[in-house]
């Protein structure tokens, strides 16, 4: 199978010349197959081509092609050294200068249309020179339809309103880029987030290094203040890391030996040494990147029915400005009247705003998810999301925290510390899942491990030792009272935490009953207002799906205000479940971990996955992770999901209503080349800023 080739793209500015981009470098014999990113201004292609052969495919638009490395595409220039703002303002002059001739007292005729004629040239040519070769191809395109308006006008004598135009046309132009650029500023920011070079101790020595010249097993050495180069894993130091650029938390994390860290993230206050655990290529910034730019590049059914609708819609309207210059003059109509109206009509027809209407809010709406810490992974998922009815969770991970804590601690009579200390001692040999909690818990208290003898593991019940002359049993309810008589009172007391949804421990000192020890898997802060939020932006079920036990379930539903129960389920059964709810709602989100629940996730109509910063398999298999592991990224995207789709259908709707507004004009004879203009370059503007909205959507 033939390898892709990649290269970023530069001056890469309108949906149109992106397509057609693509069709000439689909033209190179060398290339099989090729796909421009507009949203990220990539090109991607199978074959071989050298660079001057891409350039020449882009040069109809000046599209430069430059090496995927390369950090800063369409580097920053300044607003009045652009090519196509100077050529605007030049073509202005002109045109205010011809408007002065045209108006004065004494009009002079033949100096005004020279100023118009030279505006138009200036403002027009490179434009022209695209038009007319793709007019001998009977390539109708937008610049095909304004050459020929422009030109048409121009022979009928209207060169003030032809400069005019060209003018406009050249700010609509200049506006699309502008807005474009500024929709793509989300990737550039996650592109400038990792550092290009980091300080590196290799082999004992210190040096400063390219990022690309990192290798694995290399040690970081992070000061203060500085960000962190490349993922890896703390060999030294102790810090807090802001890790926001990556997941979208606020709060600082802090981070000891053997913690985690990613490229990008910022290093507060302690010095740190990180020992390199992937190549620049590979860390998660880098993979979200991608993912990014591939998710901007895959079209969103809205898009899919837009461009299938402009392949249609320029032919027809080229028929109707055919028909409106021809028919009325046949049937005794004015010719000049009709051709006008005719060549406005065709400048009313440029599909750029209807273009256009989808991929800016796209683009607009997975860049900024993407900043905040959610990668959605296509235009598609985005949408769908949008349309979701109900939601399945896991429970594990998803509505818990997914390890287990100590909740409750009774003791009978005797001192709680020491009964604690005890316990930790006899905890800290066992290798049953919920000792560690334990131990964690007699840690936060602030308790000291005491040591212990002849400890003994026993299979199904618990654990037992001689600690400080003691012995003591720390295992089930049914357990202790085979071997003591436990209090009627903590017997109750234990039937009741059970109830919650919690696993019982009982502590004997001498075949003494002493304490109740409840652990559980607690549930998010966050979650019973996550599921509040969801329901407020019309989500209309919610529902958990668990292998944990009924009662276990219920306990945590309850508390969360989830109405739908289903526990005790096995992989094979959550995806019948998830089959079943979408039959009965339609869309349907499943939202788990990205590693369990596979086949769930994979049938859902979205599979979102928690804490995809640290996990390959979450940004593998899920078609949404929420990077930060929170819950409350959920709301948001929703949110941000809904809002994409109503200002898509609001953008087509702008695109096509002010152009049949302007084409209804024609009946009583009022379209005029300047209301044509406005009308187009109005819907690309609305189109943009009504795109652009999505920018200022938060968590």
């Amino acid at each position: 199978m033939a390898s892709k080739t990649e290269y970023r793209l530069e001056n890469l500015s309108c949906a149109n010349c992106a397509m057609k981009f693509e069709s000439n470098v689909k033209s190179i014999p060398s290339i099989s197959e090729a796909t421009v990113n507009f949203g990220a201004s990539k090109l991607s292609f199978t074959g071989s081509a050298t660079v001057d052969e891409l350039q020449a495919a882009g040069a109809f638009d000046g599209i430069k092609v430059v090496p995927l490395s390369k950090r800063n595409p369409d580097p920053k220039i300044p607003f009045f050294r652009r090519k196509e703002n100077i050529i605007t303002l030049l073509s202005l002059v002109f045109v205010i200068a011809g408007l002065y001739f045209t108006h004065r007292t004494v009009p002079n005729t033949a100096i005004a249309t020279g100023l118009f004629a030279t505006g138009i040239l200036i403002g027009g040519l490179s434009m022209f020179i695209t038009g007319l070769k793709n007019l001998v191809r009977f390539d109708f395109d937008m610049k095909t339809l304004m050459t020929i308006a422009i030109i048409g006008a121009a022979i009928i004598g209207e060169w003030q309103e032809a400069a005019v135009v060209v003018f406009l046309f050249a700010v609509s132009e200049a506006l699309e880029a502008y807005s474009m650029n500024k929709a793509r500023q989300s990737i550039r920011q996650l592109m400038d987030i990792a550092p290009p070079s980091a300080t590196v101790r290799r082999n004992g020595i210190v040096q400063e290094l390219p990022t690309e010249e990192i290798q694995i097993g290399d040690i970081l050495l992070i000061k203060p203040g500085q960000k962190i180069a490349m993922d890896g894993i703390v060999l030294s130091g102790q810090s807090t890391v802001n890790q926001a650029p990556i997941t979208g938390e606020s709060i600082p994390v802090l981070k000891k030996a053997d913690d985690e860290v990613f490229a990008g993230t910022l290093n507060e206050e302690g010095a740190l040494e990180v020992t390199v655990t992937k190549l620049v290529g590979d860390t998660a910034i880098a993979k979200i990147i991608h993912l990014v730019e591939d998710a901007q590049a895959e079209k969103a059914p809205s898009q899919k029915f837009v461009d299938k609708f402009a392949k249609y819609y320029t032919p027809i309207i080229i028929g109707i400005a055919v028909l409106v210059a021809v028919v009325p003059p046949t049937f005794g109509g004015d010719w000049h009247t009709w051709v006008y109206q005719g060549l406005a009509v065709l400048v009313v027809g440029c599909p750029c705003a209807l273009v256009i209407s989808t991929p800016v809010a796209i683009v607009t709406a997975i860049g900024n998810a993407a900043r905040l810490g959610v990668l959605i992974k296509g235009g598609v998922h985005l949408e769908e999301m949008g349309r979701v009815n109900a939601i399945a969770f896991d429970k594990t991970g998803t509505l818990t925290k997914g390890y287990p804590e100590v909740t409750d601690f009774i003791a009978s009579e005797a001192i709680e510390e020491n009964i604690l200390e005890a316990v930790s001692a006899v905890e800290s040999m066992s290798q049953h899942p919920l000792a560690r909690a334990i131990v964690s818990y007699a840690e936060g208290q602030g308790v000291k491990q005491a040591e212990i003898v002849n400890f003994q593991s026993v299979t199904g019940k618990g654990a037992y030792g001689e600690v400080s002359g003691s012995l003591v049993h720390v295992g089930s309810m049914k357990w202790a009272s085979e071997l003591a008589e436990v209090p009627l009172e903590m017997k109750q007391r234990a039937e009741q935490l059970q109830r919650e949804g919690k696993s019982v421990m009982a502590v004997l000192m001498n075949q003494t009953f002493q304490a109740l020890i409840a652990v559980t898997d607690p549930l998010r802060e966050e979650s019973s207002d996550v599921l509040r939020q969801l329901k407020d932006v019309g989500i209309r079920h919610t529902v958990m799906l668990t292998g944990d036990d009924q009662r276990t379930a219920e306990a945590i539903a309850s508390t969360v205000g989830l109405t739908d129960v289903r526990a005790g389920l096995m992989p094979e059964d959550k995806l019948t479940a998830i089959n079943g709810l979408i039959g009965e709602y339609g869309r349907v989100a499943m939202v788990g971990d990205g590693i369990n629940d596979a086949p769930a996730l994979a049938a859902s109509s979205i599979g979102i996955a928690m804490g995809g910063a640290g996990t390959d398999a979450a940004l593998e298999t899920a078609d949404i992770a929420l990077m930060a592991d929170d819950l409350r990224q959920l709301p948001y995207t929703m949110k941000l999901s809904r809002k994409t789709l109503q200002i898509i259908k609001e953008n087509i709707m702008f695109a096509l209503g002010l152009k049949i507004v302007a084409l209804l004009l024609i009946i009583p004879g009022w379209l005029t080349l300047w209301i044509a203009i406005f009308a187009d370059m109005g819907a690309t503007l609305l189109v943009v800023l009504n795109s652009l909205r999505l920018m200022r959507i938060h968590k």
